[in-house]
């Protein structure tokens, strides 16, 4: 009995095993490699800090009129308005009156958190925003959104960095930690929305998971 039961422990590992690497290839083959164009208007731009990269690309869609405002969700609490305003292709006076600087998220479920408060205050919880960060992190950026906002409509913008190239995860020891922790994180933040606390983030009645909405036929840039 005790040999069976070992048998049965031993195929579950390599089970679970095999469906962890496998899905973490999935994971790694599914980020973007190019940046896309978004034609898409939308009530807000939402963007989480982690590169400088991110907030100009967001400030390049608020100024093309894509959205109303833009929220910099995670900015360091040292970091001053005038500072982030040098890094936006917006003028001072579109920076003064459309953006707003989220101090209080410390990570990405901090992120999640402050965009519905946001989202809430500015009337957009039932509206629509494009979600702007790192290629990498956007899986799991979504994930947290998704929860948090479930009756908004997210289009994604995924920032793609020259200096960390997703596609070399099979040759790049570096890249290939980066992309197994990202993946481990977006389990964890799977099992946690969608399992452990389904509805926890939510202020409204709807179900978990706002739509996330791809850019038809997008033109690489």
């Amino acid at each position: 009995m005790r040999g069976r039961w070992r048998c049965v422990a031993l195929a579950l590992a390599c089970f679970l095993g095999s469906a962890f690497v496998a899905g973490f290839i999935g994971f790694a083959l599914s980020l973007e490699r190019t940046e896309s164009t978004l034609t898409v208007q939308a009530d807000g731009v939402v963007v989480l800090t982690g590169g400088s990269d991110r907030v100009y690309e967001a400030g390049g869609l608020l100024a093309r009129g894509q959205a109303r405002r833009l929220l910099i969700t995670g900015v360091n609490r040292a970091t001053r308005g005038h500072e982030i305003a040098k890094l936006l292709p917006v003028s001072r006076e579109l920076f003064d009156c459309c953006v707003d600087l989220g101090y209080r998220a410390q990570d990405t479920i901090g992120n999640a958190l402050e965009t519905r408060d946001w989202a809430q205050a500015r009337g957009i919880s039932k509206g629509s925003l494009i979600i702007v960060t790192s290629n990498y992190h956007m899986p799991r950026a979504l994930a947290e959104l998704s929860a948090a906002l479930p009756e908004v409509a997210l289009y994604p913008f995924s920032v793609v960095s020259d200096h960390l190239r997703v596609e070399d995860w099979l040759g790049d020891l570096a890249v290939t930690r980066l992309i197994a922790a990202e993946y481990v994180k977006y389990l964890y933040a799977l099992l946690r929305t969608r399992l452990l606390e389904p509805g926890a983030f939510a202020t409204a009645s709807g179900p978990v998971g706002a739509a996330v909405v791809a850019e038809p036929s997008p033109q690489p840039r």
